[in-house]
């Protein structure tokens, strides 16, 4: 039996857009069903508008759902049964990151502001000095605990932004298009974060983004369109819908579109490329 953190059951939310007159709002999210197994790499797709970022907000307790259920490690938060310290709760077992990494930086020492999440949760000194060194040493941030968060980059801040998210010990992170706001080395960075998190400190990892490159090395993508599930599977099989991508104005992989155009043009190109490697690869074979 699967052993799933995350379920929805039918999840629809509408954003209520003040007018008491108007009866034709579109939900932001309709029908959404989706189930995450625990220890999973999740990448999010969909066009600006989507849903996607309601989804990250509704998991992470920040929306209430309109209509149906969600389940975060095998509790109904959708529940009215559902109190006050119970959101306090799955608050610590879900941490977000979100795009601008400004917006979470509230101390004026890095160190202070990783100890600002297990303060809350009232953790002893020692047990806050070791969550605060590890986290830091687990983002490559170590040498800068001492400085001040605004005098950072934006890689930098970003990944202090986690390391706060890391030293509560969540069982699952939401990175919502956290990468958008970085150049591609803070891209890169972050997103080796990301595999490490999951692949060694085994947390459930869902990236919600617009590069299709991250989505690429993610173990499954969930593309949402108009509030709905569109595509649902490993990158492989959601990046070989490429007209139905185009359709919803997504794009594969820039290695994948252009092995796709080579072979359009006439060339006998072999195999897919989902990474720039994967490219390359495929298209040194081809020339020898």
């Amino acid at each position: 039996m699967k052993d799933y953190i995350i379920r929805t059951q039918n999840l629809g939310f509408t954003y209520d857009d003040g007018d008491e007159n108007s009866s034709s709002e579109i939900p932001a999210l309709s029908g959404v069903d989706i189930n995450i197994e625990r220890g999973e790499y999740v990448a999010i797709l969909g066009h600006n508008g989507s849903g996607k970022s309601t989804l990250a907000k509704l998991l992470n307790l920040i929306l209430t759902p309109t209509v149906g259920k969600i389940y975060i490690d095998g509790k109904d938060i959708t529940s009215d049964d559902f109190t006050e310290d119970d959101v306090f709760e799955m608050r610590s077992k879900i941490g977000m990151v979100f795009q601008n990494p400004d917006n979470q930086l509230v101390a004026t020492i890095v160190e202070e502001d990783v100890a600002f999440g297990p303060e809350n949760l009232g953790l002893p000194r020692e047990e806050i000095r070791r969550r605060v060194d590890s986290s830091l040493e687990l983002v490559g941030m170590s040498d800068y605990a001492r400085h001040a968060p605004h005098k950072l980059s934006g890689g930098q801040k970003q990944r202090v932004a986690i390391a706060g998210i890391i030293a509560m010990k969540p069982r699952v992170i939401i990175f919502d298009e956290s990468t958008a706001m970085l150049d591609p080395q803070g891209r890169h960075e972050v997103v080796d974060i990301m595999e490490r998190l999951n692949k060694d400190e085994g947390i459930t990892v869902i990236n919600i983004t617009h590069y299709m490159e991250e989505a690429a090395r993610a173990d499954r993508v969930i593309v949402i369109n108009d509030g709905k599930i569109a595509l649902d599977g490993t990158p492989r099989e959601v990046f070989a819908n490429v007209d139905k991508l185009r359709s919803m104005g997504l794009e594969a992989p820039q290695g994948n579109e252009l092995i796709l155009e080579l072979k359009h043009a006439g060339l006998n190109i072999k195999g897919e490329s989902l990474t720039e490697s994967e490219c390359i690869e495929t298209l040194f074979k081809f020339l020898s």
